[in-house]
C-alpha cells in the first residue's frame, strides 16, 4: 500500500508540473490580464493535482521513513524527463539520460529496502 501510495504522490505531481507548464504555454505570445491568467483549466488542473499530490505525499510519510520516502520522490525526474522528451518535443543530452538512469539506480536500491 504504501509504494501505491508513493506513486501516486509521485504521479500526481508530474501531473501537475505538466498543466504548469500548459498553462505557461497556453499564455505565451498571449496579451492577457492576470484575470484571464486565473480562468485557465490548466492553472487549476495543476493547483488540484499539487493539492492532491501534497495529501498523498503526508499519508506516505505516516507509513514510510523520510529518508527512504523522499528520495523515491526523484522519480519525478525520470518521468518529467520523459514526458519533456516525448510530450513537449525538448532535446535531452546523454548527461541528462545517464542522470536519469542513475535515478533509476538508486530508486531501485532503496526500493529493496521497502
Amino acid at each position: 500500500m504504501s509504494l501505491l501510495l508513493l506513486l501516486a504522490a509521485c504521479l500526481l505531481t508530474c501531473l501537475g508540473q505538466v498543466a504548469q507548464k500548459y498553462a505557461v504555454e497556453s499564455w505565451r505570445g498571449v496579451d492577457s490580464t492576470w484575470a484571464e491568467k486565473l480562468r485557465s483549466p490548466w492553472l487549476w488542473l495543476a493547483l488540484f493535482a499539487l493539492g492532491a499530490g501534497l495529501l498523498v505525499w503526508l499519508l506516505v510519510l505516516q507509513r514510510l521513513p523520510v529518508g527512504i520516502a523522499y528520495p523515491m520522490l526523484s522519480l519525478n525526474f525520470v518521468v518529467i524527463t520523459l514526458i519533456a522528451r516525448f510530450v513537449f518535443r525538448e532535446a535531452v543530452d546523454g548527461r541528462h539520460w545517464f542522470g536519469v538512469a542513475l535515478v533509476l539506480g538508486g530508486v531501485a536500491l532503496l526500493g529493496q529496502h521497502t
